[in-house]
């Protein structure tokens, strides 16, 4: 059975509305979504119109490589951390000229967890490009469920947070 996205397509819609009224182009880095919320802006017809591109940066090196997050950051925080999915973030929003951009970088499971970062530990990062500066805004939240329910609470919290975050 395909699960009802009926609640992704309508923030997504959401989201693209908002970025049509700033005339914005928004982008994402994922990994732990492996490319779900870009998924879910791009089932909205249009949305060409509003979203950039996405980054699936699921392994270390991909992190560093496409977004430019440092390897010693990776080894000393990381893949799951503040530190990190903000880096995250900012390496999008320099690579791609977007003016707004959601990295998600979290534990999905069933493995991988440690009693410091649990399965469904997940960190996002909502940036904006102001002129030529960059600001950027990170939260944790912590997910419960299976692998699927994970991701699936990981990219409606993502696309929840475009708007609130970059208005903050």
């Amino acid at each position: 059975m395909i699960p009802d996205d009926t609640r992704l397509t309508k923030l997504a819609r959401e989201v693209g509305a908002w970025l049509m009224a700033r005339e914005a182009m928004l982008a994402t880095a994922e990994s732990c979504t492996a490319g779900w919320v870009a998924k879910a802006l791009t089932d909205v017809a249009g949305s060409g119109d509003w979203f950039l591109g996405g980054v699936v940066s699921y392994a270390d090196a991909a992190k560093t490589a496409l977004l430019g997050v440092p390897a010693e950051l990776l080894r000393e925080e990381g893949a799951v951390s503040r530190p990190v999915v903000e880096a995250m973030a900012r390496g999008l929003l320099e690579r791609t000229g977007a003016d707004f951009g959601v990295a998600v970088s979290g534990i999905a499971g069933p493995t991988g967890g440690s009693e410091e970062k649990p399965v469904g530990t997940v960190w996002f990062a909502w940036g904006r490009r102001d002129g030529g500066a960059v600001s950027v805004n990170a939260r944790r939240a912590q997910f419960q469920g299976d692998r699927e329910a994970v991701r699936r609470q990981a990219v409606e919290y993502a696309l929840t947070g475009v708007m609130a975050a970059a208005d903050a």
